[in-house]
């Protein structure tokens, strides 16, 4: 599976759980950590948790590991570690608090809209 397609499936499956403020960043030649960001937000616990664990399913469905999953007991920032994809999964609260859009203001947004919108 290539970096793109595990992009756009991290992306899918956050939006399938009706994530919120979706935002794909591109760190090549940013940061050595991965090759992308996904970045969004859900409202409650709950939410959040049922956010990761779909892209931890959907990367696994379709035979990528899941090197990590940090935070999902808390449920206020999770990281799902996919390799060339890290997907940050925040709570409303949480996510304006840390900003990572800012923090990685170095970093090009993917056009990611149109598979939103498929």
């Amino acid at each position: 599976m290539s970096e793109k397609q595990l992009l756009l499936t991290a992306v899918k499956a956050a939006d399938d759980k009706r994530a919120e403020d979706i935002v794909a960043l591109n760190m090549k030649g940013v940061s050595l950590i991965s090759d992308y960001f996904v970045i969004c937000h859900g409202n409650s616990d709950k939410q959040v948790q049922a956010i990761a664990r779909e892209i931890k399913d959907k990367a696994e469905e379709l035979g990528h590991e899941v090197k990590r999953m940090e935070g999902f007991d808390e449920a206020r920032w999770i990281l799902v570690d996919l390799g060339d994809v890290v997907a940050h999964v925040f709570h409303r609260d949480e996510r304006s608090y840390y900003n990572l859009e800012r923090l990685w203001g170095d970093a090009q947004l993917e056009d990611i809209q149109s598979e939103l919108q498929q």
